[in-house]
């Protein structure tokens, strides 16, 4: 299993980092067909083959999932799509 293990930093105050956060999430769940969910200041995120996780925390975005097999095909093209949008955003 592959696994992804991203850490942003950011200085935005919580309000507009977990807005930021959601249209990330709107971004990858449109690019890649996920669905995703606030669980407090967590937001999940799952499609067949992809579970993971976007904890937002004071100065520091920590995005991590879990790929099975078929999808860590393509690994390089999600963590990639993944840091393009948080440096847009962020």
């Amino acid at each position: 299993m592959s696994r992804i293990d991203i850490r942003h930093a950011h200085s935005l105050p919580k309000a507009k980092a977990r807005k930021a956060v959601e249209d990330v999430a709107k971004k990858l769940a449109e690019k890649f067909e996920m669905d995703y969910g606030w669980e407090g200041d967590t937001l999940n995120f799952s499609r067949s083959g992809v579970d993971g996780h976007i904890a937002l925390e004071p100065e520091e975005l920590h995005v991590h999932a879990k790929l099975g097999f078929l999808t860590a095909m393509f690994k390089d093209p999600i963590e990639n799509e993944i840091k393009r949008v948080l440096k847009e955003k962020f």
